[in-house]
């Protein structure tokens, strides 16, 4: 039996996408006027590729200022609101879902023209465009499960420079000038 707090990979699910997609549409049925677009991030986003089995939503406001008007609705749908993240991410407003003791979603909304969105897109889409490179990120992420177990920020820690260098090759590839934003 696993810990509650222990970081479990799954094999990839082929429901994830569905269930992004379902997620994605109640989100919008509430908020649409608000959002500037929303994307299925991390891993449970790259077909073929293992995860913890939690789906990743980002959705982008044109202004963090807008964000604060998603707080109510989202947490009719069984999101909470995680201001304290702000800390460590301030150009983010993060948020969770869980089904009892389970996280089932994480929420990311951040500004259209910002770096983490530009970021999390090219890391995406690199992962969708390699399936070798998302082979070699699962074989990682494996591995500092087992090495870290139960200590989230090491195992987020470690897994840092594969993805920077990931995003640099990303960029390089698709000719992406950090200064520019993508366009959805």
């Amino acid at each position: 039996m696993a810990a509650e707090n222990e970081i479990i990979i799954a094999d990839y699910d082929p429901r994830w996408p569905m269930l992004y997609a379902q997620e994605r549409e109640l989100i919008l049925s509430l908020m649409a006027q608000d959002l500037a677009a929303i994307e299925h991030i991390g891993s449970t986003a790259v077909p073929g590729l293992g995860a913890k089995p939690i789906i990743d939503i980002m959705a982008a406001v044109r202004s963090l200022r807008d964000a604060e008007r998603c707080i109510e609705p989202l947490a009719r749908i069984g999101y909470e609101y995680v201001p304290e993240f702000e800390d460590v991410m301030p150009e983010r407003r993060y948020f969770r879902k869980s089904a009892g003791r389970t996280r089932t979603h994480h929420l990311h909304m951040v500004e259209l023209s910002s770096d983490f969105w530009r970021r999390h897109l090219l890391f995406r889409n690199f992962l969708r465009a390699h399936p070798s490179t998302a082979h070699q990120y699962y074989c990682l992420k494996k591995e500092l499960a087992r090495k870290f177990r139960t200590k989230r920020e090491a195992y987020t820690d470690a897994k840092t420079s594969f993805i920077e260098d990931i995003v640099k090759r990303a960029q390089m590839e698709s000719g992406t000038d950090n200064s520019l934003p993508v366009i959805c």
